[in-house]
């Protein structure tokens, strides 16, 4: 009786605790599998010239058996540049046609990839493998038959002025001609306005073009002469990177009641937006016998800046410049400087103060000889005068 056997309930509870941590370890693969789900490529990666000075069409298919109906977002990342640039641009999208701007003189590098995000993936962003595509056009000509130092400034927001030089192989009497297109335009359009010298194009201006800002400017020149070919340059411009404003007006310089300089300017003309120009103060210290150095001290959208009074008696002079900040573009080009607004030598302010008693000096001795001459005048002959006062 007392060697009664117990019996096995612990073997008893094992068996639905390993049944339960076998569903357990199921539903963790199944659903890490879920999570990480793969997504393929896109397909038929093409790019194609529709012939707008640089303008390419890039256009993919959807990847196979891509599934979206459950939750999940399919987008692209595309990104491009041509051979040699380090960097890529970037652009994502829903869709399945992109144009972007190229220099066709070199090769175009394009690759896709897709994303996949949503529900059937955890809300975990999954990336495909790299789609990739090049694009090159035939080039004709030499190169260094293509013009050289091409340059462009898009002042005041108002007019693009271009100009170039001829190619060191260009022959005598070439004929340059600069066309551009920007979305927008059915077609390209070839410049109306040209700058000669000789009677030779060598550059272009272009106005009404504010359609064509924060968008590509695709532009061409090229050169015809009877019987050569000449390498056509491309160029993808961006307006607002290549904007210079006026410099400042009503530049004005005060004292204000704690003797502090106050300087005060507008924006400059035309159009150029306020809000997008930033400007740089400098002032000229003295030095002495030698000539003064400029010392930039501020860097700001506002259109005013005080000079302490610790500083003041230092200052010389002040300028103002002004550009588009980085809130309206990427880079610019500064303006020129305002005129100087004021100029003191400190050496004739020294000399002024040396001369003003000497001066006082010379008055007061005048004025005490005149009427010392007048007494004399009203006095009886023979009988000198003892008192000056009253005479």
């Amino acid at each position: 009786m007392l060697c009664r056997r117990a019996p096995p309930a612990p073997a008893m509870a094992l068996q639905p605790i390993s049944l339960l941590s076998l569903v357990l370890a199921w539903g963790c693969v199944a659903s890490s599998s879920l999570w990480h789900t793969a997504v393929a490529p896109p397909q038929d990666l093409q790019i194609t010239d529709p012939g707008l000075l640089g303008s390419l069409d890039i256009e993919w298919k959807p990847p196979p058996n891509i599934q979206t109906s459950n939750g999940c977002t399919v987008k692209y990342k595309c990104e491009y540049r041509n051979a040699g640039d380090r960097e890529w641009k970037v652009i994502f999208t829903r869709k399945l046609k992109l144009r972007v701007g190229f220099d066709l003189s070199r090769t175009a590098e394009v690759k896709v990839q897709t994303l996949l995000k949503g529900w059937c993936t955890n809300d975990v962003e999954v990336q495909s493998e790299w789609l990739y595509a090049t694009f090159r056009v035939p080039l004709q000509g030499k190169l260094e038959s293509e013009v050289q130092n091409f340059h462009c400034i898009y002042h005041d927001w108002e007019y693009l002025k271009c100009t170039w030089q001829p190619g060191l192989l260009a022959p005598r009497g070439v004929n340059y001609g600069l066309y551009y297109w920007y979305e927008g335009l059915e077609h390209t359009v070839q410049c109306d306005h040209y700058i000669q010298d000789h009677g030779i194009n060598m550059g272009c201006m272009l106005q009404n073009l504010s359609q064509a800002e924060y968008k590509d400017l695709s532009i061409c020149v090229n050169g015809s002469v009877a019987a050569t070919l000449l390498r056509p340059l491309y160029a993808t411009l961006r307006l607002h990177n290549l904007a210079k404003p006026s410099p400042p007006q009503q530049l004005v310089v005060s004292m204000s009641a704690a003797e502090e300089l106050r300087v005060v300017w507008s924006p400059p003309g035309g159009q150029t937006p306020p809000q997008c120009l930033e400007y740089e103060v400098q002032l000229a210290e003295e030095q002495g016998e030698a000539k003064a150095a400029w010392a930039s001290v501020s860097t700001q959208v506002e259109t005013a800046f005080t000079i302490s009074r610790a500083n003041r008696s230092r200052v010389s002079c002040v300028r103002v410049r002004g550009r588009t900040n980085n809130f309206c573009a990427d880079e610019g080009f500064w303006s020129e400087w305002t005129q100087e607004c004021f100029s003191v030598s400190r050496k004739e302010v020294k000399q002024l103060f040396i001369l003003i008693p000497v001066i006082l000096g010379l008055s007061s001795s005048l004025l005490i000889f005149t009427l010392i001459g007048q007494c004399k005048k009203k006095s009886p002959a023979g009988k000198p005068s003892h008192t000056l006062v009253g005479c």
